[in-house]
């Protein structure tokens, strides 16, 4: 009974199923067996293989026909708008500007009121009328090939009008790689490098200038040089005229002028400045009583800097010498005499809120050698007529020389103290207000109402400088 139920089972299976029995045979069952082998062989190949990018034209991923229509038609205008800037001689101009109109109250002076636009050659270059209230128009080019061009103007303020030219330009300068891009020829009319100040408004913290930068450095050098920039070093040097455009007749040597900068970090640096040659002396020569020839000059002066967070201290020194330019003669040959000076200068700031910032100065010159005399403030000297009319031994307006009727060996010390503040009213607007007391240790400000003189005086500054 047992034998015939499997016998049994398979009989039925083999009724039910009749294809069954005609199994297939070994071989096309390896040939099946290859086959699937094959064909996973070629998934595991397309899954390892990186997609070729689409064709030109082809529809990309995320892009309907539409949006790559409208980003061929945007690649088009813009190379064709790189094109025309190529064209027109745009690539690489950087074009910038402000105004800074002040408001200038000076007591000894008798004078309230606002400033811009002035011509310095009505009044002359003093300390309550140097560069601020002024317009400037910065272009600024580089090349493919490295090579800088700057072109700035400032009429009426800017060194084209301090120097006597009348010009409206007060920078115009290139740069030339010579073989790298840290070692360039520098050509042109280019505006003083010297002390820690600088001549903008926008770069300026307060409204004047401290006295060093007023009265112990030049304007700006016509001429050509060097500049090498090694590493945290820049070296530049050159030979030019001094304040002048070009040189008169029997003038002939050119003065060297150089400034070395270290920059120790992002927040340190310091650098000296200096001159050596003949500058232009405003005395009269006592045998002919015709303006001296020009005189040789020795300035040196050493600065530095730390700003980080809110502070900014700044500071410099200053040492000069000029043959036969000291205000007053020889009181006894009536020779001219040599003048020397020396000065100090220093600037705090702290900024109490991101947009407000409390500044301070403090300046000191000693300029007692010989009756006094600095870097272009010479030729004062002027004898008293005897009825009266005191001698005139100085710039009164400025505090520089001996006072009237008094040693004329021994010149005026001069100070000066400032306080600011500067409130960025928007990225392009800065307000600033000053307070200035000027004063020296004999009396050499005169009052221009009475004409009588004093050992200090007071001015009062604000404007505003907008920029972009």
């Amino acid at each position: 009974m047992k034998l015939w139920k499997p016998a049994a089972l398979t009989l039925a299976l083999a009724a039910a199923y009749p294809l069954a029995a005609q199994a297939q045979s070994n071989a096309d069952l390896l040939k099946e067996l290859k086959a699937l082998k094959d064909r996973v062989g070629e998934l595991e190949k397309k899954l390892q293989e990186k997609p070729a990018a689409p064709a030109a034209g082809d529809k990309q991923w995320g892009m309907t026909p539409e949006q790559v229509q409208e980003f061929n038609r945007i690649s088009v205008k813009t190379e064709a708008l790189e094109d025309s800037r190529d064209a027109l001689g745009f690539k690489g101009l950087k074009i910038s500007g402000y105004i800074d109109p002040a408001y200038i109250y000076n007591k000894k002076q008798h004078r309230a009121g606002f400033q811009f636009l002035n011509p310095v050659g009505d009044d002359g270059y003093n300390y309550d009328n140097s560069y601020f209230g002024a317009a400037q128009l910065d272009f600024q080019k580089e090349t493919d090939s490295g090579v800088k061009w700057r072109l700035t103007l400032m009429p009426n303020r800017g060194a084209g009008s301090v120097i006597g030219d009348n010009s409206i330009v007060h920078e115009a300068s290139v740069s030339v790689p010579l073989g790298d891009l840290q070692t360039r020829l520098l050509a042109g009319q280019i505006p003083d490098w010297s002390g820690y100040e600088y001549l903008p408004a926008t770069q300026n913290k307060l409204i004047t200038h401290n006295l060093l930068f007023d009265f112990t450095l030049p304007t700006a050098y016509t001429g050509a040089g060097v500049e090498f920039i090694r590493g945290k070093w820049d070296t530049k040097v050159m030979l030019a005229n001094v304040n002048a455009s070009r040189r008169q007749p029997n003038e002939k040597a050119p003065v060297l002028v150089y400034r070395v900068d270290y920059s120790k970090g992002e927040y340190q640096g310091f650098g000296f400045a200096g001159l050596n040659g003949k500058i232009a002396n405003f005395n009269a020569d006592p045998a002919t009583g015709e303006q001296s020839k020009d005189t040789m000059a020795n300035l040196l002066e050493a600065d530095a800097y730390f700003i980080r967070g809110d502070w900014t201290i700044q500071g410099q020194i200053s040492y000069g010498t000029q043959k036969k330019a000291a205000i007053s003669p020889d009181p006894d040959s009536g020779e001219l005499r040599d003048a020397r000076w020396w000065g100090l200068s220093a600037l705090a700031a702290y900024k109490f809120t991101p947009r407000l910032e409390g500044i301070a100065r403090a300046d000191y010159i000693n300029n007692k050698k010989n009756g006094g005399g600095l870097l272009g403030y010479t030729g004062y000297f002027a004898p008293g007529d005897g009825e009266g009319t005191p001698n005139v031994f100085g710039d009164y307006r400025n505090g520089i020389g001996a006072a009237p009727d008094g040693d004329p060996n021994i010149g005026a010390n001069r100070y000066a103290l400032s306080f600011g503040l500067g409130y960025a009213f928007d990225s392009s607007t800065t307000l600033k207000v000053e307070y200035r007391l000027d004063r020296a240790n004999q009396a050499v400000f005169v009052d221009a109402k009475d004409g009588s003189f004093s050992k200090s005086n007071q001015l009062l500054g604000a404007s505003v400088v907008v920029a972009f």
